[in-house]
């Protein structure tokens, strides 16, 4: 079960030395595929590449910003010259900022939306007309729990707000796409292990914790784990849906 021996799979937001987007190119190169690691952050994305490839993966890296389509072609056309498919997308690249209604700007509002739903419309917009050529293909886009029960953890109504525009963006997808051979799904992460969470002090991080049932924060890992499921050829039938992971601080 979850084989992706020679499959492409492209991961945003893959430039961080401690970020998910590392942890889930790194388990996708585990189980036999060659991934494809985007971020504006070249150095990053280089590193993270390098340590792919020192350990005996195939990865390939590209540095762009998602919010210009023209670098989003590059992007798609880099992947194409390089392996010939993409079979799997990990929509992962994001920003949040932490920010009351009252002090938001338009321009704030503009600029999370940019990242968290633009540049994910139009590296999917592309994409999709490469699946739908290879009559095959897996979307998974983090949106994310604020998303769902309106902020708590990170980030300002605006980060809430495009996360749930991810959200119904994903499901209309799917009722396009499916005829394609194309499923289109979401992951709804809580409070992960990253370096966000480590900035927080304890007087930050204790209402959070309290919140969680489980009372830890997740590690990257445990979305990995959620993420390779709906990325494989086992979940055929799944597509429109979202997956929460948060260690029961939302429950629909």
């Amino acid at each position: 079960m979850f084989e992706f021996k020679d499959q492409v799979v492209l991961v945003t937001g893959a430039g961080s030395p401690r970020g998910m987007g590392r942890v889930f190119a790194q388990t996708f190169a585990e189980l036999g595929a060659k991934v494809v690691l985007c971020d504006i952050n070249k150095e990053g994305v280089d590193a993270n590449v390098k340590e792919l490839t020192a350990a005996g993966f195939e990865a390939a890296g590209f540095a762009g910003n998602l919010c210009k389509e023209d670098e989003v072609t590059s992007l798609v056309d880099f992947v194409l010259e390089r392996y010939g498919r993409i079979d799997v997308l990990i929509n992962n690249a994001g920003i949040s900022q932490k920010v009351t209604v009252a002090d938001m700007t338009l321009k704030d509002m503009e600029r999370i939306f940019s990242v968290n739903m633009f540049a994910l419309f139009l590296l999917t917009k592309t994409v999709c007309e490469v699946m739908k050529k290879q009559n095959y293909g897996r979307i998974v886009h983090l949106s994310s729990v604020s998303g769902k029960r309106g902020g708590g953890v990170f980030g300002g109504a605006h980060y809430s707000a495009s996360k749930a525009a991810v959200l119904g963006f994903s499901k209309n997808l799917a009722r396009e796409v499916s005829q394609y051979g194309i499923t289109t799904n979401c992951v709804c992460p809580g409070l992960i292990n990253t370096d966000i969470w480590k900035s927080m002090s304890p007087e930050q991080a204790k209402p959070v914790i309290d919140a969680i049932p489980m009372g830890r924060p997740g590690e990257p890992e445990e979305v990995a784990s959620a993420i390779v499921f709906l990325a494989s050829k086992e979940a055929s039938y799944i597509t429109g849906e979202e997956i929460d992971i948060n260690g029961g601080s939302h429950m629909d």
